[in-house]
Order: C-alpha cells, then structure tokens, then sequence
C-alpha cells in the first residue's frame, strides 16, 4: 500500500504541477502563450506520461472522482478509496505549493488573481453560472470514468489505455476550461484553491460533490450496461 500510496501522490502532484502550471506560467505568456488548446493538452500529457510511469503500481488514479467511481463500478476495492484520496490531495497540495513558490518569482504575481482555481458566476472564465458549470463537471467527470472504465476493459487492445484516458482529459479541458477552468478532478481544484486564499474556497464544495457524483454515475453507467458478464 505504502508504493501504491506514494504512486498515487507522485502522479497527482505531477497532474497538478504540469496541469495548473501550464495555466499559471506559459498559458497567456507574452506573445508565445500556449492558450486554452496548450493548457488541455498539457494535463492530458500528465495522465498520459504518469499512467504509464506508475499506473502498474497504484492503476494510475490521480484523482478522487476516479477511485471513487472505480470503486462504484466495482474495480476498486472501497477499503483502498479513502488512503487514495487522501494521498492524492496531499500531492495536489503540494504541486500547489511548488507553483506558488515558482509563480511568485515573478514581479508583480498575485495569488487572489486566480491561480489557475475553478470557480463559477463571476470567477468563471466564461462567466458561467453555477447551473451551467454543475451540469458540466458532472456529466464531463461521468463521461471521463466510461472512457476509463472501457480503455482499461480487459476486451480492449492492451496498452492503450493510457492514451485514451489522456486524451479524454485533453479533450474534456478543450470542453470546459471557458466554463470552469476545468476540475473533474477534486485534488486539482484543492491543490491550487488553499493558495488563492478566497473565492476559490469558497467555491470549493462544487468541485468535490459534483465531481464525485459524476464519477459514480460513469462508474455506475459501464458496470450495468456495458461491462461484460463473462
């Protein structure tokens, strides 16, 4: 457990780290700037380079929507959820911190101006209000555990999965980031949250229970419709 557990803080610190600092650093950088479409794909490179890393060791969750909506469609054990969990967070905390200490290096950085946080109404890229912004991490985090549940299937082609998942978070940010800056991932949202200071905790308890909720319905979704019954 203790490898699987450090697996689990490693991939989500780097999820966060690569993610959230792409967003932070190089998204709007002077006249080079990455823009939405290189945000996207920087978190879809972070699935795709620590699935492979250390998905053998933990199954590559990096994500507390995940294991909760493994454990729902009956591919992880629930005794296991709540150790993940916490090691996620943790290493989401850290990344957090890690950025913070980058990011103020610069002359002029401020925290409160959002630092990569989700948030909805007046602190949504977009200016997406709370309805549109729970409608779309719950079904995006939903559609994310099928894609999950189904590239990590034992009918699919055998290592694949990683690719697929990466490329399902890329395109779910590619959705999402004008509505809420993307969560479908509660340890991504606290991780930069604690170092906003404000609005963004405020705002919190929308990306921890919608997130989770949508991760056991595409959880529940594969196990009863899709799952094979051999």
């Amino acid at each position: 457990m203790s490898k699987r557990l450090c697996a689990e803080f490693l991939g989500t610190f780097w999820l966060v780290l690569g993610g959230c600092g792409s967003a932070v650093l190089a998204a709007a950088f002077p006249e080079l700037g990455i823009g939405f479409a290189g945000v996207a794909l920087a978190f879809g490179l972070t699935v795709v380079t620590m699935a492979y890393a250390v998905g053998h060791i933990s199954g590559g969750h990096f994500n507390p929507a995940v294991t909760v909506g493994l454990v729902a469609g009956g591919r992880f054990p629930a005794k296991d959820a709540i150790p993940y969990l916490i090691a996620q967070v943790i290493g989401g905390i850290a990344a957090g911190a890690v950025l913070y200490l980058i990011a103020s290096g610069k002359a002029g950085f401020d925290a409160s101006a959002g630092f990569a946080s989700n948030g909805y109404g007046e602190h949504s890229p977009g200016g997406y209000g709370l309805t549109a912004a729970i409608v779309c991490e719950l079904v995006l985090t939903a559609f994310f555990l099928i894609v999950i549940h189904g590239a990590t299937d034992k009918r699919a082609p055998a290592g694949m999965a990683p690719l697929a998942i990466g490329l399902a978070l890329t395109l779910i940010h590619l959705i999402s980031i004008p509505v809420t800056n993307t969560s479908v991932n509660p340890a991504r949202s606290t991780g930069v949250a604690v170092f906003q200071g404000s609005w963004a905790l405020e705002q919190l308890w929308m990306f921890w229970v919608v997130p989770l909720i949508g991760g056991i319905i595409g959880g529940l979704i594969y196990r009863c419709l899709l799952e094979s019954r051999e």
